[in-house]
């Protein structure tokens, strides 16, 4: 009698903590979307009240060292904690199902602090004044929004960022394993997301000192970020991804590239 008291005593603490799991994980992917579709906004200068040319004021010396330490900071994180040999150790104290929720979590909050204490360079490079030719680079630009999201979908988005795993075990199931695959837009070019993130950085109407400073810097860590996945890629799935990376071009699509 006792062992089936304890028994169920046990479930129901598995219950709630599997519940609680959830709750922290939904929580998180809605502040993620918030605050992912305000970065929309604020690197674009639309809708939102406080954009990439917004801030406080200083000096130029200071704000593009202030600049430069946010975009490492936002590096860093998404590095290191994308890492697997980071994951293998910080899976000691986060439970795996939490695992990608508070990775999320933690580059959530990198990207709200860059754009909380972002320092503007307002001075522009370029302005384009024509109207219809303006409305033509922010389409391009927001489509590059739309292929970073579009990839995300493509690879799973909700797996991506850290619901279907908090579901998963509410559900009482373990983590799927990773498959090798190659979704249609993945056979034009290994990363789309990247590609993306790229387009809708640098392609503007305005294009200010401090918008080419985040685009510089983000694209510097896309670059060097995406050879340390790779190796990771190569890692997990050994052969079959050498052949599709010898196929199918980085970034920028080829005539008659196919993947697998």
């Amino acid at each position: 009698m006792a062992e089936m008291v304890e028994a169920h005593q046990k479930h129901r603490t598995g219950a709630v903590a599997r519940t609680l799991i959830t709750v922290y994980g939904t929580l998180v992917y809605v502040t993620f979307l918030i605050v992912f579709l305000y970065a929309i906004g604020w690197v674009e200068g639309l809708v939102v009240p406080h954009t990439i040319n917004d801030g406080p004021d200083a000096p130029v010396a200071v704000a593009v060292v202030i600049d430069v330490v946010l975009l490492t900071v936002f590096a860093m994180q998404h590095s290191v904690m994308a890492r697997p040999w980071f994951k293998k150790r910080w899976t000691r104290i986060v439970p795996q199902p939490m695992e990608r929720s508070t990775y999320v979590l933690f580059a959530t909050a990198a990207l709200a602090l860059l754009m909380w204490q972002w320092r503007p360079l307002p001075d522009q490079i370029w302005d384009v004044e024509t109207d219809w030719v303006r409305v033509v680079i922010y389409v391009v630009s927001l489509g590059g929004w739309a292929l970073v999201l579009a990839a995300t979908f493509a690879i799973d988005h909700f797996d991506l960022f850290g619901l279907r795993q908090v579901l998963r075990n509410q559900s009482g199931k373990s983590a799927l394993p990773s498959h090798f695959r190659t979704p249609v837009m993945y056979r034009v070019i290994r990363h789309p997301l990247y590609a993306g993130f790229i387009i809708a950085f640098w392609v503007a109407p305005t294009m200010t000192w401090g918008r080419l400073l985040f685009a510089v810097g983000t694209t510097g860590f896309i670059l060097v970020a995406v050879r340390f996945e790779e190796h990771d890629l190569v890692d997990t799935f050994g052969d079959d991804y050498r052949t599709y990376r010898s196929r199918v071009p980085m970034l920028v699509p080829r005539v008659g590239s196919r993947g697998r």
